[in-house]
């Protein structure tokens, strides 16, 4: 049975051209589910009904798992299956009666420039460390990139002269310009970090302690060092920062269909959910300002 789930895997891969962190979330979840037949019994996919996938999916609901972890197996599943009544490998899918729990959608969290400002202030040293640091946390508030496209940069994917990077995600990519302020902390890091930290033959733009490549986890810890360190008390991972850098630039004015070219989503709908999120700031701010009791106490 795992043959199979290998052969979606390559399909992918191969086919769909899918990211290495949803082909890594796919292959996760269908051994996982593959693991639960094995032990019920199961030798073939034809075997499997809706009923037995219903009751899969309850134990991983039964197991604590959140909302947003049992539909993404849920679509993992329903990929798959489809994948293999394509192949004629099974005669019905059952994963059509499979239905997602309603996820909460939770306000992003958004730090305030005064906060992203103190962010970038800490890593203030000279070592190399703090160096690249600084270098880090500058060119993601200036691009809002994700970690992952992050940590992929390529020394020659920076142009410093013109103030503007190519970034890759999902086999495309896109030109992002960036700050002055991220310029210099670049030309910092090369001038006095990077040629300690890495060989010359290393082509990632950041690299870790040891001279290896940045990990997402790598990043995360560093991201988290700085926040405490700053005092603040929001919860802050590599993505808030994103978020920050989305709604900064729509609370100052940057159009709807520039900012998803930015931030590179494929649609726009993705996108709009920070216009819709200052129109609400501005509603509150408005009745704050305007309603005879909303600042009574």
């Amino acid at each position: 049975m795992l043959q199979k789930i290998n052969e979606f895997i390559d399909y992918l891969k191969n086919i769909k051209r899918a990211s290495d962190n949803t082909v890594a979330s796919y292959r996760r979840d269908l051994v996982k589910l593959n693991q639960f037949l094995m032990e019920s019994g199961y030798t073939d996919w034809s075997q499997v009904t809706g009923t037995t996938l219903n009751s899969y999916i309850l134990q991983l609901e039964k197991q604590g798992l959140s909302s947003a972890t049992v539909s993404r197996n849920i679509a993992s599943l329903k990929a798959f299956f489809l994948f293999l009544l394509k192949q004629k490998e099974i005669e019905e899918d059952p994963s059509e009666t499979l239905k997602s729990p309603k996820i909460e959608k939770k306000a992003p969290v958004i730090l305030t420039p005064d906060e992203i400002n103190l962010l970038l202030e800490q890593p203030n040293g000279d070592s190399p460390k703090e160096i690249r640091d600084k270098a880090m946390l500058e060119l993601l508030y200036a691009t809002g990139m994700r970690v992952t496209e992050l940590i992929e940069l390529q020394v020659t994917d920076v142009n410093l002269s013109m103030r503007f990077l190519r970034c890759h995600s999902n086999h495309k990519q896109r030109i992002i310009p960036f700050t002055n302020e991220a310029k210099e902390a670049l030309e910092r890091y090369f001038r006095n970090a990077r040629n300690v930290m890495c060989k010359e033959d290393e082509v990632a733009l950041f690299v870790n302690c040891q001279g290896s490549p940045m990990t997402r986890q790598g990043f995360w810890k560093i991201i988290k060092y700085y926040s405490a360190k700053a005092g603040i008390h929001k919860d802050i991972t590599p993505h808030t920062i994103r978020h920050s850098f989305a709604m900064h630039l729509v609370n100052n004015g940057a159009d709807l269909k520039s900012l998803q070219e930015m931030l590179g989503h494929s649609d726009i709908s993705t996108t709009q959910v920070y216009m819709k999120a200052k129109s609400n700031t501005k509603l509150k701010d408005i009745y704050e300002k305007t309603h005879p009791r909303a600042n009574v106490v």
